[in-house]
C-alpha cells in the first residue's frame, strides 16, 4: 500500500491501532498470522510497533471487510495495491464480482423473507402444540 508522507514519523502499538480502527486486536493478531497484515517491526524491548501505512492497511482491511469483501477479495485487492501497478479498471472488476455476489445474496435473502412470512401466515398463533411453522420445518425440501 502507498506509504504517505507524514512528516515526523508516528508510531503506535497493537492496541493502538486496534482502538484507533475499531478492529478487535485478536483480529490484527489473526490479519498478521494469514499474511493481511505484514509483521510489524520490532522495539528495542522486543513490541511490535506499528507506522501510519500499517494504521492505514489495517482501515483499508477493515473497511473492505465491512462492505463484506471476502479475505480472498481482500487479499487480491492488497495484491494490486503492494504491486503498486494497477489499474482502476482492475479494481472494479474485482469490485464488480463482489457486487455480483452482493446482488445474488439479496435475492436469496428476499426469497427466504417470502417463504417465511408464508410460514408465519400459516400460524394462528394458538396454544397447542400443532404447529404449522414446526410441520414446514420438518417438510422435505422440492
Amino acid at each position: 500500500m502507498s506509504r504517505k508522507p507524514t512528516g515526523q514519523a508516528r508510531f503506535f502499538t497493537r492496541g493502538m491501532i486496534a482502538a484507533r480502527t475499531g478492529v478487535n486486536i485478536e483480529t490484527v493478531r489473526y490479519y498478521e498470522r494469514i499474511g493481511l497484515l505484514p509483521a510489524p517491526p520490532r522495539s528495542r524491548g522486543g513490541h511490535r510497533i506499528y507506522d501510519e501505512a500499517l494504521l492505514r492497511r489495517l482501515n483499508f482491511i477493515r473497511r473492505c471487510s465491512e462492505l463484506g469483501f471476502t479475505l480472498a477479495e481482500i487479499r487480491s485487492f492488497l495484491h494490486l495495491v503492494d504491486g503498486g501497478d494497477y489499474t482502476c479498471g482492475e479494481v472494479a472488476d474485482l469490485t464488480r464480482a463482489h457486487l455480483a455476489d452482493v446482488r445474488r445474496r439479496i435475492a436469496d435473502l428476499r426469497r427466504l423473507e417470502k417463504v417465511l412470512g408464508e410460514m408465519v401466515a400459516r400460524c394462528a398463533g394458538g396454544e397447542i402444540p400443532d404447529c404449522p411453522i414446526i410441520e414446514a420445518l420438518f417438510e422435505e425440501r422440492r
